[in-house]
């Protein structure tokens, strides 16, 4: 008898991504689409065997920075490997196009600055087979990934073409300057750009210090990209800002989504770094008020905090300004562990003082032990103070210095530390919980893709799963439906890929079976996969039975089965017709 379906999912609790409660009924694919969903009969060319599993909607992930590792790689992990389906890039106002060949070097700067991408692995990795950002499209749109792939066209790469030096001198714009501007953004849409993206926060630099050549552009120069989106009549935009003038910022950004006419996602933190000075709860407040008269403004928000880790691999570590550290950082691996195990270099350390980086405008995050916590295995991302470098290391009677040095050297000198950057203040989640609860949010922030050495965050949708639905013991937890939703739905919508993140008839086949007592966060680890043997935090799951693409199975019981039949997608799409 001839198959009826391609993929028949059998009787697993269907999550549909719209807010409903699980229902146990089968999902059928054909042609990469949903075909049906119900107690449904028929034969199919394959058969996933779903009892006692939840089955629910591929994952959106609208804050992402795979900009370089799409040219080079088709398996976009850690992301493909916790569920997301579809991946949008470009965020922050950093990225690789457009592009003049002599800008190469300064856009790699930016990014390795910004997002903490190795210089050499962008050197080695980027092809540079592009020079406008419709070129790049093209480009990728020539390649096969494990997850579709979209993206906005950045700010500063933007400025930097159509100024030269003085864009990344950051010189204010002239009129021709803004027109060129807007002519990109508008040339960028139309070949397939989701809008443009930009960053105004002082803690955004390339990596010889400068400040990004976005940062404090005139709200005219706004407003000419904002109105090129207005002109197409299509795109959306994403920001970040320090949000240093609360009221004033505010306002500056509900006027640009005024004039747009375009939807607008905000970067937001509680903490007290620069872009988290204000209160949060104005913003989403605000942001909600707007959304309720027609003005699409959503604030993004991350489920956990933001926390960098630190380690003798990585980026940063408590020791890394010290004297004595900077010639053992050039050594290989297993002679740095060595040379740090001996008591004298133990005793001249601990007695060194840690001068400020100033390329790394974070780096006192290092010596923030009252914020600073051994992680474990599994992670528990949500330990009270007490828990503390410092607070352990005053009942133990040590300096917290003394106690990460000999911590850092547990498992051969692969031990990692993690500090809360935000969303922590108060030494619980409840400030997470309540802005993800919020109608002015959206989930993001996961960064897929960047800071290879600090922070592994584009984990996030298996700990919503893990801590947020199903184990988190220091508060309240989240409806499992209402999780689904944030995930899948509800980041499509925000970014108008309105043809997925919801399971029903005609709906695009990106699909996740789960086993949701079998789902396992793993802690992040070290891995020398990108090119030139470049290091990066990834972090793995167990209990994802299958994540499908396009009605193909991409991942099995967590393992790659080979297929690739993501692709990219240009600009936005319009949800199915029934």
């Amino acid at each position: 008898m001839d198959a009826e379906y391609d993929l028949l999912i059998r009787d697993g609790w269907v999550v549909n991504g719209r807010g409903g409660e699980p229902v146990q009924a089968d999902v059928a694919v054909s042609g990469g689409r949903i075909r049906a969903v119900g107690k449904l009969t028929g034969a199919a060319r394959e058969v996933i065997d779903a009892t006692d599993h939840i089955v629910v909607p591929g994952f959106v992930d609208i804050h992402t920075h795979y900009d370089g590792q799409v040219s080079w790689e088709n398996r976009l992990v850690p992301s493909s490997s916790h569920g997301v389906t579809t991946a949008v890039m470009g965020n922050c106002g950093v990225g690789f196009a457009p592009c003049r060949p002599e800008q190469h070097e300064l856009l790699i700067q930016l990014m390795e600055g910004v997002e903490d991408i190795p210089h050499p692995v962008l050197v080695d990795g980027l092809p540079w087979a592009w020079e406008s950002y419709p070129d790049y499209l093209d480009f990728l749109a020539a390649r096969q990934y494990d997850m579709d792939i979209c993206g906005y066209v950045p700010h500063a790469p933007v400025r930097v073409y159509a100024m030269g030096q003085r864009g990344a001198d950051r010189e204010p714009a002239t009129a021709d300057d803004l027109a060129a501007m807007a002519r990109l953004v508008a040339e960028a849409v139309r070949a397939g750009a989701m809008g443009f993206s930009t960053s105004r926060t002082f803690f955004h630099r390339s990596s010889d210090g400068r400040s990004t050549p976005s940062f404090e552009a005139a709200e005219a120069e706004l407003m000419a990209l904002g109105g090129a989106l207005r002109q197409e009549g299509r795109g959306a935009m994403q920001l970040i800002t320090d949000f240093d003038a609360p009221e004033a910022t505010l306002d500056l950004l509900l006027r640009l989504v005024k004039a747009a006419g375009r939807p607008l996602s905000v970067s937001l933190l509680e903490g007290t770094y620069g872009p988290m000075t204000l209160d949060w709860r104005t913003v989403l407040d605000r942001f909600a008020a707007a959304g309720a008269q027609g003005l699409p403004i959503k604030a993004q928000v991350l489920s956990r905090a933001i926390g960098v880790m630190l380690g003798h691999e990585l980026t940063l570590n408590t020791f890394y300004t010290c004297d004595s550290y900077k010639p053992l950082a050039a050594l290989p691996f297993e002679e740095r562990i060595r040379a740090l195990r001996q008591p004298e270099m133990r005793a001249r350390l601990l007695a060194e003082a840690a001068d400020p980086d100033p390329t790394i405008v974070l780096g006192r995050l290092a010596r923030e032990f009252d914020h600073m916590f051994l992680l474990g295995d599994p992670p528990d991302y949500e330990q009270p103070f007490e828990n503390s470098i410092a607070a352990r290391a005053a009942r133990l009677g040590v300096s917290p210095e003394a106690l990460v040095y000999d911590l850092m050297l547990e498992r051969d000198g692969r031990n990692n530390l993690y500090v809360t950057l935000c969303n922590y203040e108060h030494g619980s989640l409840e400030s997470s919980r309540e802005m993800m609860q919020h109608p002015g949010a959206v989930l993001g922030l996961g960064d897929g893709g960047a800071h290879c050495g600090t922070i592994c965050d584009g984990s996030y949708p298996t700990f919503m799963l893990t801590h947020w639905v199903r184990d988190r013991q220091r508060g309240a937890r989240l409806p499992l439906q209402d999780v689904i939703k944030w995930l899948s739905h509800d980041t499509a919508q925000a970014v108008g890929l309105c043809d997925r993140g919801v399971l029903a008839p005609g709906y695009k086949a990106d699909i996740n079976v789960i086993h949701p007592e079998r789902l396992t966060l793993h802690a992040p680890e070290v891995a020398h996969d990108l090119p030139g043997g470049g290091r990066r935090l990834v972090q793995r799951a167990d209990g994802y039975a299958a994540t499908v693409v396009s009605g193909a199975v991409v991942y099995r019981d967590g393992q790659p089965t080979g297929a690739l039949p993501g692709r990219l997608v240009r600009g936005a799409q319009a949800a199915p017709v029934h």
